[in-house]
């Protein structure tokens, strides 16, 4: 989409709508990203969208290789509104394509030797790994992580719900991020990229007003 486009689109959003995508775009990252590997209960997957939602983080990659499709009627209900969902038939599929962008894998673990949250360095790319309450994480993702996190606990409670983890991870990585030196912001391409998907989620007569516009320019 055409920058001219995009300043088109943008007319028909309200001041205060207009003001808060700028606003929201300063914060957003691609620099931390999450994954779910096959979290089979749908209200946990759409608790952790709306978690990287509210920590700034765009991209949600969600792997469906052994519960199959099930997060399409939580979609249609807008729970990554604001998100980016990347969809995965298998987990080597989603390893594959995030060590190709550059990211650490980094899973979310309890069970094996890893790092405190607080002793966890954040210094490059990273995408975090989630799995089900039950069953965790696969070995796939075990075997291919370059690096382990856990949340210490101390209670008799030894493992955390995925969405009550994410947030208490995303919430400590991106302060440390934000105040950080870190390259986290995002790209002048991301930024254009992510507007256009805000605009077409957020104009009702979208595809009408593109149609309209293209029109004009003929």
């Amino acid at each position: 989409m055409s920058e001219d486009l995009i300043n088109y689109l943008e007319t028909f959003l309200t001041p205060r709508r207009q003001d808060l995508f700028q606003q929201v775009l300063k914060e957003r990252t691609r620099f931390l990203t999450v994954a779910i590997e096959d979290v089979g209960h749908l209200h946990n997957t759409s608790a952790v969208m709306r978690s990287c939602d509210a920590f700034g983080i765009q991209d949600v990659h969600v792997i469906e290789e052994l519960k199959g499709k099930r997060i399409d009627r939580e979609i249609a209900m807008g729970a990554q509104k604001w998100t980016s969902v990347k969809r995965y038939d298998a987990t080597k599929e989603a390893l594959a394509q995030l060590k190709r962008l550059g990211y650490r894998i980094v899973a979310t673990t309890p069970h094996h030797t890893a790092h405190k949250l607080e002793d966890f360095k954040l210094d490059q790319p990273t995408a975090l790994f989630f799995g089900s309450e039950k069953d965790g994480l696969t070995e796939t993702v075990i075997e291919a992580a370059d690096e382990y996190i856990y949340i210490p606990t101390y209670g008799f409670t030894q493992s955390l719900n995925i969405s009550v983890c994410a947030a208490i991870l995303l919430q400590e990585l991106t302060h440390r991020m934000r105040n950080s030196t870190l390259d986290w912001q995002l790209k002048p391409e991301d930024i254009k990229e992510i507007k256009t998907l805000w605009l077409q989620r957020n104009l009702k007569d979208y595809e009408a007003l593109v149609k309209n516009y293209k029109a004009e320019k003929e």
